[in-house]
């Protein structure tokens, strides 16, 4: 008896279908960059310098692809995340102090985007700030315990949509694209401590270290979760597939989070800089001051964002925090294992979920030190990347599938540029 033939797909359907399946891990850290606290810095840099600061978009997007790409690989050909590499080639107190450093930048990153969380929620639906963001505290700890890999990352997937709100609040407005563009591509630099403070904090929280470990873990999670798939530098025949799905990811996750990013600081640069507002405490203080000046949709539009981009980067700090710690300590570590089996894991996503949450109701100003763990990421992340930059390159990590003189040239450029501009933040505020 024959069998009936599956109807052939639409070639059309298929190549979509195909290019979609090879976003991941990169859509997933891309999207996850612009969270509340990024929100806030981006709407800062917009009220403050107007569109003086776009350039800095166009110089990261490159940066970012280069370092991210590469901290995938180390991911997919080792087998073995960021933090287990450095626990097996560098000295131990290397390890435990970035690792202790990841945790407590995570933790207050944490906070301030459970805060704004909260507070967005509080300005659309009304109540009390502090009850919304508990409730998302507890909702992303659910997530990343309740749910297998699989589930989790198809939710996360959905969640960068809300991303999309930013892209549209922009396009209520009417822009001045040719200042726009000229602004990107010549800017006014200064050697002011804002202006330099700024870029740091811009630089700081968009190559984040916590994006390193997170997409290289997650590049581990997607091999164990694939029967057949092996660490690249045991299964040389897979190597060019998924290298070049690293490639397509990377590039795509880190070009949506530029875009997003650029869209931010034009909408707060065209309302809120335009009419004198030049300092932002919060994403939610920048969504409220939007309402009087661009009207309740940008408004409406701009608090979704946060909220949707806090539901998708709480899980994701707190999943790079406990990856690191995890591999650090060696446990095991795969949001795919059940709780009973990962209960070290899983409690450092719930400490620092819960930890974070809890800032939220003291009277730390949560907001304010978000600004400096962006300038205090920009400047751990120097020594991280050096660290990445001497694993990619080991044979004894790779095998035969070291990175390629493109990705040296990248990753090494990203390296220098960071530790410029921490060297001239430092230099202008002394």
């Amino acid at each position: 008896m024959r069998t009936r033939a599956a109807p052939a797909r639409p070639a059309g359907l298929a190549r979509s279908q195909g290019w979609l399946s090879k976003l991941g891990p990169g859509l997933i850290t891309g999207a996850a960059d612009d969270d509340p606290s990024g929100i806030a810095t981006y709407s800062q840099a917009g009220a403050q310098f107007g569109y003086g600061m776009l350039w800095t978009l166009l110089l990261t997007y490159p940066l970012m692809v280069g370092i991210q790409a590469i901290s995938a690989h180390i991911g997919r050909v080792s087998g073995h995340g960021l933090a287990t590499n450095i626990r097996r080639h560098f000295p131990r107190w290397l390890l435990i102090a970035i690792v202790a450093l990841l945790l407590v930048a995570n933790t207050i990153n944490i906070a301030a985007d459970i805060a704004a969380m909260g507070q967005a929620a509080s300005l659309v639906a009304g109540g009390g700030a502090h009850w919304y963001a508990a409730a998302a505290g507890v909702l992303s700890v659910l997530l990343q315990v309740a749910l297998p890999y699989r589930s989790y990352v198809r939710v996360l997937k959905w969640l960068t949509l809300a991303l999309l709100a930013y892209a549209a609040t922009a396009l209520t407005l009417k822009l001045p694209w040719l200042e726009i563009v000229h602004a990107a591509l010549l800017p006014s630099l200064s050697w002011e401590p804002d202006y330099i403070t700024t870029v740091v904090a811009i630089f700081g929280t968009t190559i984040s270290p916590y994006l390193f470990f997170w997409q290289a873990s997650q590049e581990v999670e997607e091999l164990h979760a694939d029967p057949a798939a092996q660490p690249l530098k045991h299964a040389s025949r897979q190597a060019h597939e998924q290298l070049r799905r690293i490639k397509i990811d990377t590039v795509t996750g880190m070009g949506f989070s530029n875009l997003v990013a650029m869209f931010i600081m034009l909408t707060t640069a065209a309302t809120l800089g335009a009419h004198g507002v030049t300092h932002i405490g919060s994403s939610a203080q920048a969504a409220e001051a939007l309402r009087p000046i661009a009207g309740d949709l940008a408004f409406a539009l701009f608090s979704v964002g946060i909220i949707g981009t806090g539901l998708l980067a709480v899980p994701v700090l707190a999943g790079s925090a406990a990856y690191a710690m995890a591999g650090a300590m060696h446990w095991r570590s795969s949001l795919e294992s059940r709780f009973s089996s990962a209960t070290k894991f899983y409690a450092i996503i719930i400490g620092a979920t819960l930890a974070g949450t809890a800032l939220c109701f003291t009277a730390i100003d949560p907001m304010r030190a978000l600004y400096w763990s962006a300038v205090l990421n920009g400047v751990i992340a120097v020594p991280v990347m050096v660290v990445v930059m001497l694993l990619a390159v080991r044979k004894s990590v790779m095998g035969e599938l070291v990175i390629s003189r493109r990705l040296r040239v990248l990753g090494w450029l990203c390296t220098c540029v960071m530790t410029l501009a921490v060297v001239a933040m430092f230099a202008t505020l002394g």
